[in-house]
């Protein structure tokens, strides 16, 4: 069975909280089913994931994410919702990964996981209502399907390759705060050129 030193708990860290801001009951089914049957022992208190309750319910809660993210305006519903859930759990997991060593590094390693949740979350969340503009109706579901498989990837990685994830997390941070920062830019263009339009539009009062 696979024991993880510092290094892989770290990737572990990086990993599962990159895919937690993604799909947060994937990552936990994941992580359970390789705690259970892959060989892997999860660090700290974690082996708790791979009981078969939780792994149940993990897989039953992952399943309804993945109707409620494939229907448009209702994902939107679900990620507003998350936002409270995911980036906290993932500083729970993170926190729970850590058991070993002294607490106030168990904090700043549940804020560190909690900030990486909370940017993966917050892209896929804005990239959602940038893909429901579109009148395309089969493009909100491919894009889940695809953030879907990368939560799976990331978790599956944070346990097999934990050095390859966290560099591959820090990639795909400074990625998704580029995208944030030109969608931002692009919204503000938008906001801007219909408040000219509405100015140019209203009527001069009379004098």
């Amino acid at each position: 069975m696979l024991v993880m030193g510092i290094g892989q708990i770290l990737g572990f860290i990086f990993g599962t909280a990159f895919a937690s801001g993604l799909n947060l009951y994937a990552t936990i089914a994941v992580a359970g089913l390789l705690e259970r049957f892959g060989g892997v022992q999860l660090p700290g208190s974690l082996a708790i994931l791979g009981n078969p309750l939780v792994i149940t319910a993990a897989l039953l809660l992952y399943f309804i994410e993945f109707t409620a993210d494939k229907i448009p305006y209702v994902d939107h519903a679900w990620d507003v919702l998350h936002t409270f859930i995911r980036p906290f759990a993932a500083a729970v997991l993170a926190y729970g990964a850590t058991a070993a060593i002294p607490r106030e590094w168990r904090v700043l390693a549940a804020l560190l996981a909690g900030g990486i949740a909370l940017t993966s979350h917050g892209t896929k969340a804005t990239m959602r209502v940038a893909v429901n503009a579109s009148p395309e109706p089969f493009s909100n579901s491919i894009v889940s399907i695809a953030e879907d498989a990368i939560a799976i990837f990331f978790a599956w990685m944070a346990t097999q390759h934990p050095y390859a994830a966290i560099f591959l997390v820090i990639l795909s941070v400074a990625f998704c705060i580029f995208v944030l920062v030109k969608l931002f830019s692009v919204a503000r263009s938008v906001a801007q050129r219909m408040i000219r339009l509405v100015t140019r539009r209203a009527p001069v009062p009379a004098s």
